[in-house]
Parts: C-alpha cells; structure tokens; sequence
C-alpha cells in the first residue's frame, strides 16, 4: 500500500511517518512539505512543494491512504488569514487532490470543539477542514478530534500550561474526557484506526482515540 502525508513534519506527523516506515503493510510512503527534511528510509520519498499552487502537485497525491497532520497556531502563522489559508486552504486542497486521484481513505487529525459555526476562530476553521473534507466523498473517510496534545520539549506554551491543568484534574478524577495525549501516541492511533475502520464516515472523539 502507499501513505500520503502532509503535516509530516510537525509534532505528529514526524511520528505517524515513522509509524508509517515500520509499518510492514505500506510498501512507500510520500510526504509532502514545504521544506527538505533529513529522514531517509527506502520507502520514504519526500516531495518538496508550493502548497500555494495545487495544480503543480496534484498528480502526485496518488495512493492508497492519505493522512493529514496539518496545522498550525495563530501566532505560528502570523495572522488568521494567514492561519486559515494553512489550516483550511492547504488541507482541503490536498484532499480534493486525493480524492481527484482515486485515493479511497482520508484520516484528518481536528480538534474537540470542532464546528463550523463556533464563535470561536479556532474551532471554527477546524470545522471548515472536516466539513470539506466530508463533502469529497471519500470510501472511508476517518477524523480524529483530541483534546490537548502533548507534545513533550515542543510544546506551546499555552498548550503546555492547559496540559498541566488538564493533567492535575484528572489525577482528582475529573474532566477525563478531555485528558491530554502525546502525540507520539495520537500518531499510533491515527494509523491503527484509518486501517481498522470499515468504509463510511468515522469521527473519533477524544474519549475513544484513548480506548482505539
């Protein structure tokens, strides 16, 4: 089988494509990123691209899986213009790309709190990617929505500090639902339940990414 990634680089998707490699049932596995990255691996092939112009890689987005780990902060990109041209733009035009080219699975990594109509701008734009995402028709199409990510040495700070709050009222028993994951372990799960789930929509709150 061959994966597709973007986001391959962040905090996630530098796990899901290790995951990837080792994963016996994948036979190649292409990233696509704005940058040059130093993992090599036989079965890696890295394509460098302009996430601005789709029509120059498109053809590319050929597969059997296509994963996305995509995203960004407000303060990563500068302005919700540009957060949102990241966060949605190149997202639903990696999707439209797969789903152009025959590529039956799709797993996008959202967000607890995802809607389209949220006051919120964060939620908001999470729940633009997974409707766009649903309306490509996709065979199977999986959407995972953690909560907090705890990425360890490479964490936000505001993220970090709601990891520790979230952290301390589990250890009293409350707000389990919404407990903290590593991203390493997000990244185990994303791969184990895009292979696992029958054809049709999956969305996978944070509760049962934890039990998956």
């Amino acid at each position: 089988m061959r994966a597709l990634v973007i986001g391959g680089t962040g905090s996630t998707g530098k796990h899901l494509v290790q995951d990837l490699l080792h994963d016996d049932t994948f036979t190649e596995v292409h990233a696509f990123v704005r940058r040059e990255i130093s993992t090599r691996h036989p079965k890696l092939h890295v394509h460098v691209i302009d996430f601005e112009h789709p029509e120059s890689w498109s053809d590319l987005v050929v597969g059997d899986m296509a994963f996305s780990c995509l995203g960004t902060s407000l303060k990563e990109a500068g302005s919700k213009e540009a957060q949102h041209r990241i966060d949605v733009g190149y997202q639903l035009a990696f999707a439209r790309a797969a789903r152009k080219n025959g590529v039956p699975t799709f797993a996008l990594i959202s967000a607890v709190g995802a809607d389209i109509h949220s006051r919120l701008f964060y939620n908001r734009i999470k729940g633009e990617v997974e409707e766009g995402v649903k309306a490509a028709g996709f065979e199977r199409t999986v959407i995972l929505r953690p909560s907090l990510l705890d990425r360890g040495s490479k964490g936000r700070f505001r993220e970090d500090a709601g990891v520790k709050i979230i952290k301390a009222l589990n250890r009293l028993g409350l707000f389990r639902r919404l407990r903290p994951i590593t991203t390493g372990l997000l990244a185990e799960k994303m791969l184990k339940i895009a292979k696992e789930s029958e054809a049709g929509l999956h969305i996978v709150t944070a509760d049962e990414i934890h039990k998956a």
